[in-house]
């Protein structure tokens, strides 16, 4: 590489370990308050061309210093090889504080929330890089670099990498960026052995992270079947017997609150919930009374239980254990995976709130240090909620009738 050439100097770069890892971040009664946030209306069907994995303060660091390394790295900063794709890395003196991807195309305006983000994390620098064919990913990273030159953000490296090779957007000397590209080796690069030994994964493609929340299928799943199926016996007994709505609701929340802190004690201890515990939580966790004590109580250790459950529930149980999953990797810097997870909730109830409110947080860009100091305790959710009353179960009744799909063949 010749010294006329423009390239990134050395900078550390990283993201959080895709070990799921979650920090307290409980949510109020109304689904969201921070007053940054507000509503969008979101579908499964629109949310693939704006797929967006923003990951804030990546750690561990890896040290890139060519071309080769940046693409090296993209992987492992992501979290899977990615195809067709838009990847901003936002550095502040010389460490990552930003890695987000985005599907091609994407809408016009699609990148319109990285100019706020610049001045909110104080990036001064990015590197761009673009997967796939010239037509596709030249006018997503003039783009960028339009946005970029905008803001008074330095442009370090533009890349475009397809089949092989790469091109830089930043660079037209053909001595070191030949009209035909850069063959380059990614095993030639140091990157892959570091990201490694440091605990970050690279799978394959986005479908093969989706898999590790995918439905559990086969013997376990008809378990599930059978165990969610006695739950909702068992309360529809208790509520048909029940000689006041009232009374019953504020005990089965009561009972609700204990199973949802058993439920984190033991995955806290290593354990894991039967089915019956499982199914019963999912249950207790449509009430939203019962839904953010779960948020107010996390910690690191619990996003295990919610990935579980999120795999593990009936679908239509699944969208409030996917967005607590959703939060806990959100917090822990894994937006890949808060991404795919709402995706999941969405799926089956495209209207749930909470994880149409996360979605446009992650769309946004936004840190999630915006929720610090704006989530209440378990008693300031009892102050503001009030006691338990009948209409609390309405979420749940309202899904005792439904019919689940078929489970999927293993």
């Amino acid at each position: 590489m010749t010294s006329n050439r423009p390239t990134p100097s050395p900078s550390h770069l990283g993201r959080q370990d895709q070990q799921e890892r979650a920090t307290p971040a409980p949510l109020p009664t109304t689904d969201l308050s921070p007053t940054d946030l507000s509503p969008t209306d979101l579908s499964p069907t629109n949310l693939a061309p704006t797929d967006l994995a923003p990951s804030f303060t990546p750690e561990p660091c890896l040290t890139l210093s060519s071309p080769t390394d940046v693409l090296a790295a993209v992987p492992y900063l992501v979290g899977f090889h990615p195809t067709t794709s838009l990847i901003v890395i936002g550095l502040s003196r010389g460490q990552a504080t930003m890695v987000a991807r985005w599907g091609l195309p994407f809408p016009p305006g699609t990148l319109d929330p990285m100019s706020p983000l610049f001045g909110r994390e104080g990036i001064t620098e990015i590197v761009i890089v673009g997967y796939g064919p010239g037509d596709l990913v030249t006018p997503a990273v003039d783009e960028a670099r339009r946005l970029a030159r905008m803001d008074g953000v330095h442009v370090s490296e533009a890349l475009r990498a397809h089949e092989g090779r790469y091109w830089s957007y930043v660079c037209d000397l053909p001595a070191c960026c030949p009209a035909d590209g850069t063959p380059y080796d990614l095993s030639s690069s140091q990157i892959a052995a570091e990201a490694t030994v440091r605990g970050l994964v690279a799978l394959p493609n986005r479908e093969a992270l989706e898999r590790t929340l995918a439905p559990i299928t086969g013997p376990v799943r008809m378990a599930m079947r059978r165990a969610t199926s006695a739950a909702i016996a068992d309360f529809q007994a208790r509520l048909m017997a029940a000689p006041d709505l009232n009374t019953f609701a504020e005990q089965f929340v009561s009972e609700a609150l204990i199973r949802v802190r058993s439920a984190l004690e033991t995955h806290s201890d290593g354990g894991r919930l039967n089915d019956a515990e499982a199914a019963r939580l999912g249950l207790d966790l449509t009430i939203m009374r019962v839904r953010d004590e779960a948020w107010t109580l996390m910690n690191d250790s619990h996003s295990l239980l919610w990935k579980d459950l999120t795999r593990r529930l009936e679908p239509r149980f699944t969208p409030p254990v996917a967005s607590l999953l959703a939060m806990a990797a959100w917090r822990a810097g894994n937006s890949v995976q808060a991404t795919i997870a709402l995706e999941r909730a969405l799926t089956v109830d495209p209207g749930y709130s909470m994880a149409n409110l996360l979605m446009h947080a992650l769309q946004n860009l936004l840190n999630p240090t915006i929720l610090q100091g704006r989530l209440p305790t378990p008693a300031e959710l009892d102050e503001t909620m009030g006691p338990a009353c009948a209409v609390w179960l309405l979420p749940l009744i309202d899904l005792l009738d439904e019919e689940d799909p078929p489970p999927p063949l293993e």
